[in-house]
């Protein structure tokens, strides 16, 4: 796998001019790709860029470069929805390369140099596409591939479609999922531990762009509260958000902070325009985004969003015809808020997104890369990104490893692979014991989330945590809220430290009754960054293996027994303080039996 490393002493915009004409300036990634694509002329390319680099760019310029050079003849470029098949074939056209987005079926005009198509469409008719490839000589984009591995027949389709392909290249921001579905065209190389992975040619990261100003550094405001629910089987619960629960719990106390008829939502919409102003400030266009789960949700946050702004926003449903058309007017208008369901989570270029809501409860790592990938985009230096999201803690390590670069994984952990996941015991544990909570009976009645509140939480920044629970509105929420949206990536961080100083100075100077915090004081609230957090949940798991060998106990019942006596959740999710109580308790037993 090639990085970055190889053009990392050209500048962002080398060269001046592109030398086939086809764009103003390359990026250094782009030239880098470029120049190793131009080497090596491979027929497979995979390109994995962090959302925002320029991936678009730099494929219609390589394309740019092989029909220039009669390497292929013609192009065929693959999207995942209607929208960015159209929004390729105006980017195209834009370097003089004219796709045709609304292509069926038949000959194609002489006019257009190829085809964009979805890969629902190319499932649809796999063989008209191999056809066009066997009669001409094809470049195929695969864009956002990892979408050939939604479903078995896209995969399946995709291979057939476009196997005599002369040129393929792959790309995507993302190149992992959760599942162990191939990726057509895509190259899995075996580690030392026996599983596949993917492997790209050519890797730009999140961490290189932001050095190189290419995207914004994201600051990501988290929001909890206390949230009350009935469950289906008329159960009334309360609990709040962040604390530790069962999966199923964490599950229904997140639709109840979500629901809009409660406190949460608008308590946090109405942060999120306050974080929004700030932002004008420096970006006078800068605009938000609300990732909605639903239509009928997102229909209640735009209503919302009208009370707190006195402006309509604009709501994008993917099933409707308008939903593109909507979505370039935004692009180009200067209003305040989008609410969307799933519409723009990926590749959707709107370039003034500088504030979202994380307002859904999908969870898995692609979705959520793809959709603080909205707001990454940066258009000149100092343009910074907030991102608003309810405590929930998969989605804080989300947020915490933003930076990290991960692959496709093609095979499943070996049974026994601890050095794979150290905890996967206790999570086997854990998971039977939860699995008959929720299971559907003829007698449930439908889930109803009953009330609930937002809590100031905590800012997340480059893998480190800062600021104390606050309530909306007050004084200390407002510093986290009035960060300037102009600021360099070290200077987020200073910032961020000097007010988290000042408030924990604030919560010094009140009497305990008068303090705005609902948790501990400051002091008993240290900041552990994300690095620190599995430097201690590493010591915790070698301190339990050594003393398996020693009490001949399996690493389950130890971490159950450590978690029975010292009180918190699994280890993946404990804090600091509870596993530093953990490695003291097994180091008193350790102590003991010697």
């Amino acid at each position: 796998m090639t990085t970055t490393t190889a053009s990392h002493h050209l500048s962002p915009a080398f060269p001046g001019r592109a030398p086939w004409g086809t764009a103003n300036k390359l990026r250094a990634w782009q030239q880098g790709a470029m120049e190793r694509y131009v080497q090596e002329q491979p027929r497979d390319f995979l390109a994995v860029a962090t959302p925002g680099a320029g991936k678009t760019t730099f494929a219609l310029t390589l394309a740019s470069w092989l029909l220039h050079h009669h390497v292929v003849q013609q192009v065929t470029v693959v999207a995942p929805t209607e929208h960015l098949k159209k929004q390729w074939a105006e980017a195209a056209a834009r370097i003089g390369i004219k796709l045709d987005p609304d292509y069926s079926a038949g000959p194609l005009s002489k006019e257009y140099h190829g085809v964009a198509v979805t890969y629902a469409g190319v499932g649809v008719r796999p063989m008209l596409h191999r056809n066009r490839c066997e009669q001409r000589k094809t470049l195929v984009i695969l864009d956002e591939i990892h979408h050939a591995g939604d479903s078995k027949s896209w995969g399946e389709a995709c291979q057939e479609a476009f196997d005599p392909a002369t040129r393929r290249l792959a790309l995507t921001g993302t190149p992992f999922r959760s599942d162990t579905n191939p990726i057509p065209f895509v190259q899995y190389e075996e580690g030392n531990d026996g599983i596949r992975r993917s492997s790209a040619d050519y890797t730009y990261g999140y961490g290189n762009a932001l050095a190189d100003g290419v995207v914004r550094p994201v600051i990501f405001l988290s929001y909890s509260g206390n949230m009350r629910w009935r469950t289906k089987a008329g159960d009334e619960i309360a609990a709040r958000l962040g604390e530790p629960m069962t999966k199923d719990a964490i599950g229904q106390a997140w639709r109840t902070a979500l629901a809009p008829t409660g406190e949460w939502i608008p308590n946090v919409l109405a942060a999120a325009d306050k974080r929004l102003t700030e932002v004008r400030k420096g970006i006078p266009d800068a605009g938000g985004l609300v990732i909605a789960t639903d239509q009928e949700s997102a229909r209640a946050y735009a209503k919302i969003l009208k009370k707190v702004t006195g402006e309509s926003a604009t709501v994008v449903l993917s099933d409707e015809k308008a939903a593109s058309k909507k979505i370039d007017q935004f692009s180009a208008d200067e209003s305040r808020w989008m609410v969307a369901v799933r519409m723009v989570s990926e590749g959707v270029d709107v370039p003034r997104l500088a504030v979202g809501v994380y307002a859904t409860t999908i969870s898995t790592p692609l979705f959520f890369a793809q959709a603080v990938g909205r707001f990454v985009r940066s258009r000149r230096r100092g343009e910074t990104a907030s991102v608003f999201l309810p405590t929930i803690p998969m989605l804080l390590d989300f947020a915490n490893e933003m930076e990290v670069e991960r692959d496709h994984v093609l095979d499943k952990p070996k049974k026994g692979g601890d050095e794979e996941n150290p905890f996967s015991e206790e999570d086997k544990l854990l998971a039977d014991a939860e699995k008959l909570e929720d299971e559907e009976t003829e007698d449930q009645l439908p889930f109803e989330a009953l009330e609930s509140d937002a809590v100031f939480d905590r800012v997340l920044y480059d893998g480190a945590e800062f600021g104390m629970q606050a309530h909306p509105g007050s004084e200390e929420e407002q510093d986290y809220l009035g960060i300037p949206g102009l600021l360099e990536p070290d200077q987020v961080q200073l910032l961020l430290q000097k007010r988290q100083s000042r408030q924990i100075a604030h919560s010094r100077q009140k009497p305990a009754e008068e303090a705005d915090l609902l948790e501990k004081p400051a002091e008993a609230r240290p900041v552990v960054t994300h690095k620190q957090l599995l430097s201690l949940r590493k010591q915790l798991n070698t301190m339990v293996s050594a003393y398996t060998h020693q009490s001949g106990k399996p690493h389950g019942v130890i971490h159950n027994e450590l978690r029975r006596v010292c009180g918190g959740p699994p280890s993946a999710e404990a804090t600091a303080h509870q596993i530093q109580t953990r490695i003291a308790k097994v180091q008193e037993w350790a102590t003991r039996m010697t």
